[in-house]
């Protein structure tokens, strides 16, 4: 009797139907059109590299003008750098994802007789591999895990907080425990590496601060007492504006709406930010010396660091303010790490590689600029841009008023987490709508809705070459999704429920996870 096949599941049907659709939309540049003239622009300083070029429009692919413009330069074949390229026109933002025909010639955007002026932006060098399996599951904790975070130079660390009053180093090369941080006397809702990977930062609902010794586990001095309620978010002091290579400083944010700048060794208040009337939600620290802090009270505040001085208040969103971030969080969070590996031999080195790449992320149009983006339980996002060419302690900009770039809407419901992504360039929003929104990070426009979770997404972080993201969700899976086409690619079920927190190693080698199943999952390629 012959095997009669089992007919195709729902997944399979779909793959086939699209498949099916992409064939029959395939459309092939016209031959007839002739050539396009393209000038090229730096985003990052406005200017011109080269003059104007005429280019055939059937062969004005990215790929070819990424090998253009590396020979305009004067590239040899093994120092080729990608691309991407953008147009840009009365207010709007065109990304050229495949060629010039389709993105600008054929909506009727621009013709064959303009000249096309297109901007581009370097990509990582290095290309990151989605992580497809898990490589590691570690027990140990006693409750839900709620905070996850790679130290700031390899995938070989992670620190974990969890509702059992405890944190825990990982080693997740051998996918065993490393450490366990005894202390706390309730959940630990944050933790962090240090931008140079010496020294471990916990918050936790006894309204304490400490600091450990990832290397013995052991906690260095007392806890940094101060907060009246619980801790809510924490951020160091960028490497490069560090007084001396030894001194550490830390802020930390609290439900007491209250930011305390500590000096972490001498374990002393440095700075009380008080002005908020509600509960501050999340503190950034910026590479130029502002700290940026969101709070329930419906605004943004910018400090000077040095002070302790308010320079302004944000005010657009209509409910609490539940997350922000800065366009050059990644780079502020590697300090001097980067994808090759190679460490500076002295101190005044690495400081100066640490501002180096920091400038490099904050440079558009030769000014040094962060962007910020505000997420609500309004439903929406805020880009905002921080102008930072004037000193942070200038009193000229006291009570400056600062207006959004972009109001973001599209979420139906309450929007708990964003990030840039490390180049610059997108921002992806998690919402309890069960979805991900990815945005441009110059404009503010919508690129895609990620589809996928049937449950609330809690965060979601980019992976080091800004090509993928992964998202964690109620509904007890991880997903890795292409930000280039905002399609899936990689569904990663393993937990056996709620995943609170996620995140991605500065490497690139692998995401960890965590959440109400007390499990901490490593996955890899």
């Amino acid at each position: 009797m012959a095997t009669v096949l089992p007919p195709p599941s729902k997944r399979q049907r779909t793959a086939i139907a699209e498949k099916a659709h992409q064939q029959q939309s395939v459309d092939t540049i016209p031959n007839d059109l002739g050539s396009v003239r393209v000038h090229f622009f730096d985003q990052s300083t406005g200017q011109a590299t080269g003059a104007p070029v005429a280019i055939p429009v059937a062969d004005a692919t990215v790929k070819n003008l990424e090998l253009l413009l590396n020979t305009l330069q004067g590239n040899d074949a093994s120092e080729r750098v990608p691309y991407r390229f953008s147009f840009g026109a009365d207010g709007q933002v065109v990304d050229i994802v495949n060629d010039i025909y389709r993105a600008l010639l054929k909506p009727g955007i621009r013709t064959t007789e303009d000249t096309i002026s297109l901007h581009y932006t370097p990509q990582a060098i290095f290309r990151v591999r989605s992580v497809s399996r898990c490589s590691a599951s570690i027990p140990g904790h006693g409750e839900a895990i709620l905070a996850t975070s790679f130290a700031s130079s390899s995938s070989s660390r992670l620190v974990s907080g969890s509702g059992d009053n405890n944190a825990r180093i990982f080693d997740t090369d051998t996918g065993t425990p490393f450490h366990t941080l005894k202390g706390h006397t309730s959940w630990v809702l944050v933790a962090s590496w240090s931008p140079d990977d010496t020294t471990v930062a916990t918050g936790s609902m006894d309204n304490t601060v400490r600091i450990w010794d990832p290397k013995s586990g052991q906690s260095l001095g007392q806890p940094l007492k101060g907060h009246t309620k619980w801790i809510t978010s924490l951020a160091w002091e960028p490497y490069h504006l560090r007084q001396s290579p030894t001194a550490q400083r830390l802020a930390s944010s609290s439900k007491d709406s209250t930011v305390r700048i500590w000096d972490v060794i001498t374990k002393r208040i440095d700075l009380v930010l008080s002005g908020h009337k509600s509960s501050v939600s999340c503190v950034r620290w910026g590479g130029t010396g502002t700290i940026y802090t969101a709070s329930h009270d419906k605004t943004i505040k910018l400090w000077d660091s040095t002070k302790g001085t308010m320079i302004s208040t944000l005010t657009a969103h209509a409910h609490w303010v539940n997350h922000l971030a800065l366009s050059t969080d990644f780079v502020l969070r590697t300090a001097y790490h980067d994808h090759t590996g190679s460490i500076p031999a002295t101190d005044d080195q690495k400081i100066a590689k640490a501002k180096q790449r920091f400038e490099t992320a904050a440079t558009i149009n030769n000014t040094l600029t962060e962007r910020l983006v505000t997420a609500s339980d309004d439903c929406t996002i805020y880009l905002w841009s921080s102008p930072t060419s004037f000193p942070p302690s200038s009193s000229s900009t006291t009570n400056t008023a600062i207006k959004p770039l972009a109001r973001l809407l599209g979420h139906q419901k309450q929007v708990n987490h964003v990030t840039f992504s490390p180049s610059g360039t997108l921002i992806a929003s998690s919402s309890f709508d069960n979805h991900i929104k990815l945005w441009n990070a110059s404009t503010g426009a919508f690129l895609f809705t990620l589809r996928g979770h049937v449950g609330a997404v809690y965060m979601s972080c980019f992976s080091p070459d800004s090509r993928l993201l992964v998202s964690a969700s109620k509904d007890t899976t991880l997903k890795v999704w292409d930000a280039g086409t905002g399609k899936l690619r990689e569904d990663l079920p393993g937990h056996r429920d709620e995943v609170f927190a996620v995140d991605w190693s500065p490497d690139g080698k692998g995401v960890g996870s965590g959440g109400k199943d007390k499990m901490v999952r490593v996955w890899r390629h």
